[in-house]
């Protein structure tokens, strides 16, 4: 239904496909999306289902800002403002920025605008700012019957015999290896970690291997800042705790925070503050005695 709103008859008869976003920036797909189906956008109004439908078929790089789609879309630009805002607070879009490597090894931030088809919570979209988005099982492969670490911790006795565990010590020392594989870890550091300098002989392989796991813990990573969000409406950015529904505490209750000025170009500043100068030298001079 979304897909018959925007069918070629109702696009005006100047449509023309439509364009890509300066390189860099335009709609970016967010990752984990489900496939495609006709229900993907059943549980938003007519209006925000067609556009989603809209933007969903649209290749990555394509420009959506409101301009655009309205160039291309049966609707006005205020309307397709109200439109995208309730596809953040649906889940489905997010703007902010990413941070990207250049090929000379420096840093810039790139303005991103994240659609997914797949609605998301704020709890999800903060995980993906952050990094750590968890990949989802596909549904043709069969989800794995153990964890990473309680394989490592079944296998930890062909490395070191003296550690051979039991079903019972891998299932309760599992959890304490994860904390590592959550702070970066990898299966040879919690290997070397635990069968480095063994003691001979080892009495007590479990008690051994969670004190170590638990005296060598290695420290939480320094935090990276890999992306930002912006609020919907006004674009000022914040934490993603800080914009539930894509939208800053402000915007949520009206009151709309003033658009920040655009900074002045340096050959204007300096011209400025030449004329600035200027006059108070003149001044300096009328105030002189003769």
């Amino acid at each position: 239904m979304a897909d018959a709103k925007l069918s070629a008859a109702s696009l005006p008869a100047h449509a023309s496909p439509h364009p890509m976003a300066n390189p860099g920036y335009g709609k970016r797909s967010a990752p984990g999306q489900r496939p495609g189906a006709n229900l993907d956008f059943a549980h938003l109004p007519p209006r925000e289902a067609a556009v989603a439908a809209y933007i969903d078929r649209l290749p990555d790089g394509a420009g959506i800002s409101v301009k655009t789609l309205a160039k291309h879309l049966p609707y006005g630009q205020c309307a397709l403002r109200t439109v995208l805002n309730n596809l953040h607070r649906a889940g489905h879009l997010r703007r902010g920025r990413e941070r990207l490597e250049t090929d000379s090894g420096e840093f810039r931030w790139i303005t991103r605008s994240w659609f997914a088809r797949t609605a998301r919570d704020d709890d999800w979209w903060a995980a993906f700012v952050r990094g750590d988005v968890p990949k989802e099982p596909s549904a043709d492969v069969p989800r794995p019957t153990r964890s990473r670490a309680h394989t490592l911790l079944a296998a930890l006795g062909r490395t070191a015999p003296a550690l051979s565990l039991s079903q019972a010590d891998c299932a309760a020392l599992a959890p304490l290896v994860s904390q590592w594989f959550a702070r970066g870890a990898t299966d040879e550091a919690v290997l070397r970690a635990l069968t480095a300098g063994l003691p001979s002989p080892v009495h007590h392989p479990a008690a051994l291997v969670r004190r170590r796991l638990t005296d060598k813990l290695p420290p939480e990573p320094a935090p990276r800042t890999l992306r930002l969000l912006e609020c919907a409406e006004c674009g000022i950015p914040g934490r993603p705790e800080a914009l539930p529904g894509g939208l800053c505490g402000a915007c949520r209750d009206g009151h709309a925070p003033a658009h920040p000025k655009a900074p002045l170009p340096a050959s204007t500043v300096h011209a400025r503050a030449a004329e600035t100068r200027s006059e108070m030298s003149l001044r300096r001079r009328e105030r002189t005695p003769a």
